[in-house]
């Protein structure tokens, strides 16, 4: 009994903080999109095989 008093009052205290904490913040986009790809020409894509 001497110890579950103490670890109940502990867990009472950890979950009010948790329950009062801001969220975190939105995280900034590191990396935006990239921009679309210019087609390759006909040499191109016959020398490399890719199209895209």
């Amino acid at each position: 009994m001497k110890f579950i008093l103490p670890a109940l009052a502990a867990t009472f205290l950890t979950l009010s903080l948790a329950g009062c904490a801001s969220p975190p913040p939105q995280q900034a986009v590191l990396y935006p999109d990239a921009p679309p790809r210019k087609p390759l020409d006909a040499k191109t894509q016959l020398e490399t095989g890719r199209r895209y």
